[in-house]
């Protein structure tokens, strides 16, 4: 296991077209062979972000994003999945973070259909450099 996957947080770091940084904090998860993982709604920025440029960097963090004191700082590849791609890193992440996972799950479905929004999950690979 790596040992970002180690963490319970992470600081993901994506770039604007014009090479902005966008920092947004998400769960992960170890998916062997030097990848990681996390899931999140198709519709949204770091999706887009990802498609654009998908290097990316992560640092262990705490809830709020803040960067954990003397942490390093991982680079990698970052890419967007669906269909059994998704089902893998959904199973990672559920059996990392558990309950809490599927309560933010079932909040993400009731917010969707109230918006009447397709589930729309998909997951996030990142080949660790």
């Amino acid at each position: 296991m790596s040992t970002i996957a180690a963490e319970k947080y992470v600081r993901l770091t994506t770039f604007t077209q014009d090479g902005r940084r966008k920092e947004t904090p998400v769960w992960i998860a170890d998916l062997g062979d030097g990848r990681v993982g996390f899931t999140t709604d198709d519709d949204t920025w770091k999706v887009k972000r990802i498609n654009h440029t998908p290097a990316v960097e992560l640092v262990a963090c705490n809830m709020k994003g803040v960067a954990t004191e003397g942490a390093a700082t991982v680079t990698g590849t970052a890419e967007v999945v669906s269909g059994d791609a998704f089902r893998t890193v959904e199973a990672a992440v559920k059996a990392k973070y558990g309950i809490a996972y599927r309560a933010m799950d079932l909040f993400s479905k009731v917010s969707r259909r109230v918006k009447r929004q397709a589930d729309a999950g998909i997951g996030i690979v990142i080949t660790l450099d």
